[in-house]
């Protein structure tokens, strides 16, 4: 299986490179992906020369161009397209059909991915992707079950990639609304959940640390309290008198030890969740797959995650925990 990892920034595409990243996904500078923060992401200057080094070492590079234009700003995304082949990036992952038309009618020699933010979940969806806009691959929402995974990799037209690390995502992908009702700006199109333009940081001497999110209470975080960055989803609310994370706590999925199984169902791509991250999630992470999959490969038979591997992971885990999430279901 192939091993693809995030990178913000230029030194994190380096260190997952050098962790052993077999492909490294990216982003540009502006909305055309979902993860726009400020001070994210690269130029085009700083993607030559990640796509240089990243192929140097016989590695490739994806641009991620996966949220939804409207109408009228559709020209800023085929543009992007254009961009991302003249870049040699090595493929786009999208997720607007309007995306993929244009890259496969301008640039058909360029990949053409499925991002998650597709939703694409079953076998028609997916034919119609293959069979219209000539994916290569689809990357399948965190919303399904191993079983689900397992049936889709017999009946997919194309090789499935699937989410193995990272943050997970409580709503059915490219279809988010929470942030635009307190902000007005949709992730899906805006490119990020929680505007930073939204976010506001108070000190307080009784509270301690409290976080708005366009003067909506997200969170109140003690002194020496990890603080994580304000989405709805992950906020703390009271409710029926009591304060906690209604929704979902922060923590981070880990499908390490069904690696087996994903490989024995014939999954192609293992993605790590992160290019919001630094350098030191994305080489720890990226080095504790390295190995799995590694050894893996020499010696499929009784194979189980080594505790140095886990260890590594839940040390850069939301919260410090981890999770199957979504993959493992006792009711299924």
């Amino acid at each position: 299986m192939q091993l693809v990892c995030p990178a913000g920034n230029l030194p994190a595409l380096r260190a997952a490179v050098d962790a052993g990243a077999d492909a490294v996904y990216i982003g540009f500078r502006d909305q055309t992906n979902a993860r726009a923060f400020p001070g994210l992401n690269f130029d085009n200057e700083e993607i030559r020369s990640g796509v240089a080094y990243a192929h140097a070492r016989g590695r490739q590079v994806y641009l991620a161009l996966n949220t939804y234009p409207d109408s009228a700003r559709l020209t800023h995304w085929q543009a992007a397209v254009d961009h991302a082949a003249a870049l040699r990036a090595d493929a786009i992952i999208a997720a607007d059909m309007a995306v993929l038309d244009y890259a496969c009618r301008t640039h058909p020699a360029m990949a053409r991915h499925l991002s998650v933010q597709g939703s694409a979940t079953t076998a028609p969806a997916l034919r119609y992707a293959f069979e219209r806009f000539g994916i290569a691959r689809a990357v399948l929402p965190r919303v399904l079950s191993i079983q689900q995974v397992e049936r889709l990799c017999e009946t997919a037209p194309v090789p499935l990639e699937v989410f193995g690390f990272g943050s997970l995502c409580i709503m059915v992908e490219g279809r988010c609304q929470l942030s635009s009702y307190v902000t007005g700006a949709s992730p899906n199109r805006h490119g990020v959940c929680s505007p930073a333009s939204f976010v506001r940081w108070e000190e307080h001497a009784e509270h301690g640390r409290t976080v708005r999110l366009n003067g909506i209470l997200i969170d109140r975080f003690g002194k020496d309290e990890p603080a994580g960055y304000p989405t709805v989803c992950k906020g703390r609310y009271q409710v029926g008198g009591e304060i906690f994370h209604a929704l979902e706590e922060p923590t981070s999925l880990n499908t390490m030890e069904l690696l087996p199984r994903l490989a024995q169902a014939g999954v192609a791509a293992l993605k790590i969740e992160g290019r919001q991250r630094g350098v030191a999630y994305v080489s720890a992470v990226t080095h504790a797959w390295r190995q799995a999959l590694d050894r893996f490969a020499v010696s499929a038979e009784g194979w189980t995650p080594a505790a140095a591997w886990q260890q590594a992971l839940s040390a850069h885990a939301e919260g410090q925990q981890t999770t199957l999430g979504p993959y493992h279901r006792a009711w299924h």
